[in-house]
Parts: C-alpha cells; sequence; structure tokens
C-alpha cells in the first residue's frame, strides 16, 4: 500500500489469525490511538500474540448513535468469542464485540505450530510510535467533553461512525459482501428477502389472515413467528425474581412477553425488539445483570433504570432490522425479568447446552 501499511488480509470467517505484539500495533496507530479512525482500545492488548478464528467480518456496523443505518467498514473484522471487558472504560457492562483493523493481525496457516517467539510482521515505513500504552489508556477519555465536571469516555462503540461511511439504501453490493466472506448463508439471505416482500404485501391485503397464515407455516418448520407485533397496554407490569448470573431460565412465550408491553414495545422503558423474538421458549443460562453502560452519544456512563438481564446465546441477528439487516455487531439484548421464568433444578438437565459464545444491548 503507498502509506507503507500491509496489503490487507481478506480474511474470510474461520481464518485462524494472530494478533500482533502490543509495539507492533501501536506502530499503526495516528496521533490519537486509531487506524482509519478506529481506536484501538487498552482492553485489547491482553490478546497480543494470541491466535483466534475470525469470527465474522466487520465489512459494515450498524449505526446506534444518529439514525438507524448500515455503515460501511474496511479491513475490519471480529475475532470469536472476543468482547471489551470494559477494564479500561470505568466498569462499561455492555460487552461490546471488539473490531479488529487487519493490520493489527496476521495470517496463521491451518495446522501451523505455536511459535513462542513469533517473528514480527514488516514494520511500517513511518518512523517511531506516535502512541504508546500511557497514551492509549489517556485516549480512553474524551478530549472534548461537554462539561469537564464529569467523565466522557471514548471507545470503539462512541467513535464508530468516525471510522465507517453511510452504505446508501438498497445498495445489493453488502449482501454479496455478507456471502462471500462466509458471515451469511444463501438461504439466510434468500429467507431476509422474502420476508421484506411479505412486509411489503401486508400494506395492501388483510393483515390478520396474514400473520396467521406466516405463523402457521413457520411453525411447522420450528421457525419464529411474525416478530413486528405491538403491545397494547398503558402501564405495564413488573415481575421480581433476582435471577443471578449461572442460572437457567425459560424465555417466555411471544403472546406472553407481548401481554406485557405497551403501544410501543416497551416494558417500563426496556424496548422488546424483533431481534429477541427467535429466543422466546427457548431455556438459557443468565450471562450478567447489567447495571452501567457507556452511551455512545455522549461517552457517558449511565445507571440502566430497572433489572437488566443479559442471556448466554441471546444476541442481536439483524435478520428483522431492515436498514441494518445482517450487522455482525452481536449485541446483547436486555431483558426484563417479566419475560423470563426460573427454570427449577430438577428441569435443568433438560435445558439448552451453554454455548461457548454467542453467535447480540439495546440502546
Amino acid at each position: 500500500m503507498s502509506d507503507g501499511r500491509p496489503h490487507p488480509l481478506s480474511l474470510r470467517v474461520g481464518d485462524l489469525v494472530e494478533v500482533l505484539s502490543e509495539q507492533e500495533i501501536l506502530a499503526t496507530l495516528d496521533q490519537q490511538g486509531a487506524l482509519d479512525g478506529l481506536p484501538l482500545m487498552p482492553e485489547m492488548l491482553e490478546f497480543c500474540g494470541k491466535r483466534f478464528q475470525v469470527g465474522k467480518r466487520a465489512d459494515k456496523t450498524c449505526n446506534t448513535i444518529s439514525m438507524m443505518e448500515s455503515r460501511r467498514l474496511y479491513d475490519t473484522v471480529h475475532l470469536e468469542g472476543l468482547r471489551c471487558s470494559g477494564a479500561a472504560h470505568g466498569g462499561c457492562q455492555a460487552e461490546c464485540l471488539i473490531y479488529w483493523k487487519e493490520a493489527w493481525l496476521k495470517r496463521v496457516e491451518p495446522g501451523a505450530a505455536a511459535n513462542s517467539h513469533p517473528s514480527p510482521r514488516e514494520p511500517a515505513a513511518s518512523a517511531s510510535p506516535r502512541c504508546d500504552r500511557a497514551r492509549l489508556n489517556e485516549f480512553t477519555l474524551r478530549s472534548d467533553p461537554p462539561d469537564s465536571s464529569k467523565v466522557y469516555y471514548r471507545c470503539q462503540a462512541t467513535d464508530i461512525l468516525k471510522a465507517s461511511e453511510p452504505i446508501p439504501d438498497g445498495e445489493l453490493s453488502q449482501y454479496v459482501r455478507d456471502v462471500t466472506s462466509g458471515n451469511v448463508g444463501v438461504m439466510a439471505l434468500v429467507k431476509a428477502f422474502f420476508l421484506r416482500l411479505f412486509q411489503k404485501t401486508l400494506r395492501i391485503t388483510g393483515y390478520r389472515a396474514q400473520w396467521w397464515a406466516y405463523d402457521f407455516l413457520h411453525s411447522l418448520f420450528g421457525g419464529t413467528p411474525y416478530p413486528y407485533r405491538r403491545g397494547t397496554l398503558d402501564k405495564t407490569p413488573k415481575e421480581t425474581l433476582d435471577l443471578q448470573p449461572g442460572e437457567l431460565v425459560q424465555v417466555k412465550s411471544y403472546e406472553e412477553i407481548l401481554s406485557t408491553l405497551n403501544k410501543a414495545n416497551r416494558n417500563r422503558g426496556l424496548f422488546f425488539d424483533a431481534e429477541m423474538v427467535p429466543y422466546c421458549g427457548s431455556t438459557r443460562r443468565v450471562r450478567a445483570r447489567v447495571e452501567r453502560i457507556i452511551d455512545e452519544r455522549s461517552g457517558r456512563m449511565i445507571i440502566l433504570p430497572g433489572e437488566c438481564i443479559v442471556l448466554e446465546g441471546a444476541i442481536c441477528g439483524a435478520k428483522y432490522s431492515e436498514r441494518r439487516l445482517f450487522c455482525p455487531r452481536g449485541i446483547y439484548p436486555f431483558w426484563r425479568e417479566i419475560w423470563l421464568k426460573r427454570v427449577e433444578p430438577a428441569k435443568s438437565a433438560q435445558a439448552n447446552p451453554r454455548p461457548s459464545e454467542a453467535v447480540e444491548i439495546q440502546k
């Protein structure tokens, strides 16, 4: 490349890579601790020198800051299971998937033995690093806080608009990349387009009859019911289970959850998203109780009102969000306890096995 950086690796899902050394990665950063607008976070340094598989290509992501849209990234991937611990960001509990620039990785051929003294990649042509570990920690805070008396954080999630560009509505090439990268199967793409077509026909035909037909056909194959329905309540109820990490729970049926939602599909302010519908009826393990996350718009740490539960393996699959279709970001949605049932110990043997890592928080 003309700027002296290594050529992109053109990684695909399943490829094995090794994270470069701390010194090599720091040498790629600009004076703001970023590469192509994407910050390197201190939480990522613990993975240096270790090997991982590519979980998804991050050729696109979703805008959770300013508007509902997909945005394009280049030469970026998510590595299997690597989520931000929040340790350098005030203990943020969002557990976001980490973005990795290909310039911070090197490909490992299948069957290659681990090298205790890995040879460094060819360094960039430029001189000494413009960032070190101390400055990297300084960059976890915004340099332009709107209120100097409060703490405002900076991370990959807050800066994602700087590291990406909008994808125009209707750009079909994004779906070609989804398939060729290994992110999405052809059948998943076909099903998504048929769902879009079905949504459009609802505007001109009897929607209740079509909902029934949709649910009936999908039930024959163990599929998901039509996921865009609305609650009807004015005031929403609460149930307290005091669930703790490690406990087994069953997600209530879609109909049961709808009965707890208002007309905006919220229960005490928390939105129940269409991407959560596929998990209705499943048995999951409580991963965490989330109390605080960084607001991506401002960088402020916010304390979440009410209980917010995260379930193992239950992530946003981006199958139903028309303008963010197949976003690979894998955000964990939050669950109210009234949407869950505690599984008694006697029934736990029949629960879904605990996944090693989910294959997506509501903002």
